[in-house]
C-alpha cells in the first residue's frame, strides 16, 4: 500500500486540502519520525505473516453485515469472528454510574502501586456498533500495572440502538464522574484519556467537548490508537476498498450508517474531530500501522495538532494492521511499551 497522495492532493474537497497539507508535513516531520525507533526485520516479517493469515481467516467467515448487529455481537462473545473469546480479568471491578440516557457500566483496574493517584479513562473500539469495555481486560490490566495508574473503561451505548450522540454523551458523563465523584472516592488527582479505533474518536471528541462546553482541559495526556477522525472517510479509507484485512471501506460506511441515523453532517466536528479546533489539548501520542485503512486519519490529525501547537508524538508502525496492539505481536509489545512510557512520563512517574 503506497503512502503517496499525489492524485488526492490535486482535488479540491476539504479532505484533500488536508491531504495536500499532509504531503508537506510528511516531507518534514514524518520523514524523521516515521517509526518510533528501530524495528527488527523479524518483527516486520511477523506482522506481514499475521496480516496474511488474518486475511485468509476473514475470507472464510460469513459477511458480518448479513446479520443484525446483535447477532454479530453474540458471535464475538462465542469467539466465532476474527477475535478469540474474550479473556476476563479477576483484577477488574465493575461499577455503574448514571448518565443522561440511563446507567453506564464502568470497568475499573486498580494499579498495584498507585502513588501518583492518577487514572486513565479508556474508550473501547468497534466502529460505534461493536465492542465492549470488558473485551480488552489483559491490555488494560497490564496498562494499570505497568504505569502505576488506575484505568477506567467505559461501556458507552452502541449504535444503531443508540445512535449519535448517545455514546458521546455517555463518554462525557463518565469523564465528569471520574473528575468529580470518582476522584473523591478513589483519591484521583491526575487524569488522561485513551482509546482505540472508534474509541480514539470518542476520546478526542470528549476532550474537545469538555474544553468547549465546560472550559475544562483536565487531562495530562491523550493516547489515540488507529482512530477514525473523519467519518466521511479520508483518502486511505476510501481507497482501501474491499481488501479483507479489516475494516473494509464497506465496513466503515456501514458503521457510519448505523452511527448517524439522523441528518448529521459527517464533517461536523462533534462527529469527525479532524474538523475541530484543537488548540489547548494536552500532549498527544498517536499510533497507527501502515496496513490500516485509517492511516490518513492519524497522519492528518498529527498535522492539525502540530499546527495547533499541541505537543504531538506520531508513531507509524510498518505493516501494522488496524489496532495491531490487540494481537500477540512484537509490534504490539513495542507499541504498548511506548504507550506505558508516555503515560509514566506525562504523569511524572518515571
Amino acid at each position: 500500500m503506497s503512502l503517496s497522495l499525489t492524485r488526492d492532493c490535486a482535488t479540491t474537497s476539504i479532505t484533500n486540502i488536508l491531504a495536500t497539507f499532509y504531503c508537506r508535513f510528511r516531507r518534514n516531520y514524518m520523514s524523521e519520525n516515521f517509526a518510533p525507533l528501530s524495528i527488527s526485520q523479524e518483527a516486520v516479517a511477523e506482522a506481514k505473516a499475521f496480516n496474511k493469515e488474518m486475511t485468509e481467516q476473514l475470507r472464510a467467515l460469513p459477511d458480518p453485515w448479513s446479520f443484525p448487529p446483535t447477532v454479530t455481537r453474540e458471535r464475538r462473545l462465542q469467539g466465532l469472528g476474527a477475535f478469540p473469546i474474550p479473556t476476563y480479568s479477576e483484577q477488574a471491578e465493575d461499577l455503574e454510574i448514571e448518565g443522561q440516557h440511563g446507567s453506564i457500566p464502568l470497568r475499573l483496574f486498580k494499579a498495584d502501586k498507585n502513588s501518583s493517584k492518577g487514572v486513565i479513562i479508556h474508550f473501547h473500539g468497534g466502529g460505534f456498533v461493536f465492542g465492549s469495555a470488558s473485551f480488552q481486560d489483559p491490555y488494560l490490566e497490564s496498562m494499570a500495572n505497568n504505569t502505576g495508574l488506575d484505568v477506567v473503561s467505559v461501556e458507552y451505548r452502541l449504535a444503531p440502538e443508540h445512535p449519535f450522540p448517545q455514546g458521546s454523551d455517555d463518554c462525557e458523563a463518565a469523564c465528569h464522574w471520574v473528575l468529580n465523584e470518582g476522584a473523591s472516592q478513589y483519591g484521583w488527582d491526575a487524569f488522561a484519556l485513551t482509546g482505540e479505533s472508534a474509541g480514539a474518536t470518542l476520546a478526542l471528541t470528549t476532550a474537545v467537548r469538555l474544553r468547549d462546553k465546560h472550559g475544562m482541559i483536565p487531562f495530562k495526556a491523550l493516547v489515540l490508537l488507529s482512530g477514525w477522525y473523519d467519518i466521511g472517510l479520508t483518502p486511505s479509507a476510501r481507497l482501501w476498498g474491499e481488501e479483507v484485512l479489516f475494516p473494509t471501506t464497506r465496513d466503515l460506511q456501514m458503521f457510519r450508517r448505523h452511527f448517524l441515523l439522523g441528518e448529521e453532517n459527517a464533517e461536523d466536528p462533534a462527529v469527525s474531530p479532524l474538523y475541530a479546533r484543537l488548540e489547548g489539548l494536552p500532549p498527544t501520542l498517536l499510533s497507527v500501522g501502515t496496513e490500516d485503512p485509517l492511516l490518513d486519519d492519524t497522519c492528518f490529525l498529527a498535522s492539525r495538532l502540530k499546527s495547533a501547537e499541541v505537543e504531538t508524538s506520531l508513531e507509524v508502525y510498518p505493516h501494522g494492521c488496524h489496532v495491531f496492539q490487540s494481537f500477540d505481536l512484537a509490534l504490539a509489545k513495542l507499541s504498548t511499551q511506548r504507550i506505558d512510557s508516555f503515560f509514566r512520563t506525562k504523569f511524572g512517574s518515571t
